[in-house]
């Protein structure tokens, strides 16, 4: 977003905006901010849709109400919602799919494993859980051990790793469907000393260094920078008056890519600036 607000600039055009993020996802905390957010001048509201079922009805009534909505990042609003575009990763059940396939492999298609799902009712991550269900079920050397909602939350999904570990002995795999989880999960294993194989998603720096080290096989990585560019330029042109078509698409599909160790110092590198 802010090479895209840069770019702008230098054509003599001022973009402004304002990102409002919880400490903690909640699809009540994001209806409170919209009913907030209604009040104020904003050409467009963009969304991360926190819980599909809760929130598209509001941006279907802000849709209404006149206000120009659209929604970008990892999760969009159900199908049928008046929200104007949206600029993100539209292969969510596929990056589970990936990530579990990889797992799968790593383990010789047999095992034990959990999965860390993320926030209740987040599209994003509740697709990614079931493309790792879906996949674990064609295989019948591959069983689920336990599925756990973390809530997008480090010290959950440590906590909850933990849990899983106690409870299931010599478990051989971790499925981690946010950016979260990973993170907490390769605690609890670091700490137990366990042996688990951990897939999870996206570019956590903490996560990075795990997966250069070993205790994450790979993450899948989405393009981020990507999504926060392409989302201002598509909110301007929603700002001109610009309806989705030969200008942008209604629906702008981001790349993902699943990292192993090999690429972790490079990627490290690129993102935080860390020469290992």
């Amino acid at each position: 977003m802010e090479e895209a607000q840069r770019q702008y600039l230098e054509k003599g055009i001022t973009v402004t905006y304002e990102y409002l993020a919880p400490e903690a996802a909640s699809a009540e905390d994001q209806k409170e901010r919209l009913s907030q957010v209604k009040k104020d001048d904003y050409d467009i509201i963009g969304v991360d849709v926190a819980d599909e079922e809760i929130i598209s009805p509001v941006l279907d009534e802000m849709a209404d109400e006149g206000f120009r909505v659209m929604t970008f990042s990892s999760s969009d609003a159900a199908e049928g919602c008046k929200r104007i575009a949206y600029v993100g990763n539209t292969h969510n059940y596929q990056d589970g799919a990936d990530l579990t396939e990889a797992l799968c492999e790593k383990l010789g298609y047999r095992g034990r494993v959990a999965i860390l799902v993320g926030s209740k009712g987040a599209p994003c991550h509740e697709d990614r859980a079931k493309g790792a269900k879906d996949t674990i079920a064609g295989y019948p050397d591959m069983e689920i051990a336990a599925v756990e909602y973390d809530m997008d939350s480090i010290e959950n999904a440590y906590n909850l790793t933990l849990k899983i570990l106690e409870e299931n002995p010599g478990l051989d795999g971790i499925i981690c469907c946010n950016m979260s989880n990973p993170v907490g999960a390769a605690r609890a294993i670091t700490e137990k000393g366990s042996d688990t194989v951990i897939v999870g998603m996206d570019h956590d720096r903490e996560a990075l260094h795990y997966l250069n080290d070993g205790v994450i096989y790979c993450l899948g990585v989405q393009d981020c920078f990507s999504i926060g560019f392409d989302t201002l330029q598509v909110a301007v042109k929603i700002a001109d008056g610009n309806p989705p078509g030969d200008l942008y698409p209604e629906k702008m599909n981001e790349i993902t890519t699943i990292i192993y160790q090999e690429d972790a110092e490079s990627m490290l590198e690129l993102l935080y600036g860390d020469i290992l």
